[in-house]
């Protein structure tokens, strides 16, 4: 039986970055499963979208399809919008989607590795805050999930760990900063937890100004890859129910 096709679903962006971004972590996906077709379809902004790839798939007469949302938390539009494309995929399409990526104790990894190759080592952990800065929403599950990211982290060695959002929610990422700066941290660090350059992972590095060390997005990064294999071996359970089936 041929494995399903992993449909990537990424946001989509006016800024090129993103775009580049979502096919360099996707092509990362292709060579640590090079048995599985993996597709990438945009919700707005870019090409192709995923509607498009799904009558693509259909047409090619591909039956079985991992929706995978390219996001971090679950806020509107794993619970809204993606749900909404894909209940129009053509019939003929058995579509199962799959969690977001967040959170992981990989992506935990991959704040990490970004922190470290933005300057910092293991050593630096005990003198130093960090400000876990996502995008934000208006959704309080996805709130929480990131404050609850944040004092997980924590208890791994670092000074302190503060979330910040750049959008919806408060703290802003500058207050955030000033906040682990009022506590004592010898210095500070902003993570981004987002995983593509944008809009508002820009609003995150000016508001990291005066921050010590800005690291970069998660981006195209191994844990990243392996975390979006783990959503999608979890969703071929047979225990999943199909979208549409």
């Amino acid at each position: 039986m041929p494995r399903p096709v992993l449909l990537v679903i990424a946001h989509g962006s006016r800024d090129p970055r993103h775009a580049a971004t979502v096919h360099a972590l996707v092509r990362r996906v292709r060579a640590l499963r090079p048995g599985v077709r993996v597709e990438t379809g945009f919700l707005d902004f870019n090409i192709p979208s995923v509607s498009g790839v799904l009558e693509s798939l259909a047409a090619e007469g591909v039956r079985d399809v991992v929706a995978l949302p390219l996001l971090l938390t679950r806020a509107f539009h794993a619970k809204s919008d993606i749900p909404a494309v894909l209940s129009e995929a053509p019939a003929r399409l058995r579509i199962r989607q799959a969690e977001v990526l967040g959170p992981s104790p990989l992506l935990t990894a991959a704040l990490e590795r970004r922190l470290y190759e933005a300057g910092l080592s293991p050593a630096d952990k005990s003198s130093t805050g960090v400000v876990l800065a996502s995008a934000g929403s208006t959704d309080p599950e996805a709130i929480a999930v990131i404050a609850e990211i944040a004092r997980e982290w924590r208890r791994t060695g670092w000074c302190a760990v503060r979330p910040a959002f750049a959008s919806a929610s408060l703290p802003r990422t500058g207050d955030a900063v000033r906040e682990l700066r009022a506590l004592g941290c010898a210095r500070v660090a902003v993570a981004p937890y987002v995983l593509a350059p944008g809009f508002l992972p820009d609003r995150i590095a000016r508001g990291a100004a005066e921050a010590d060390v800005l690291a970069d997005v998660l981006g195209a990064s191994p844990e990243v890859a392996r975390v979006l294999l783990q959503r999608y071996d979890a969703a071929r359970a047979p225990a999943l129910t199909a979208v549409g089936a």
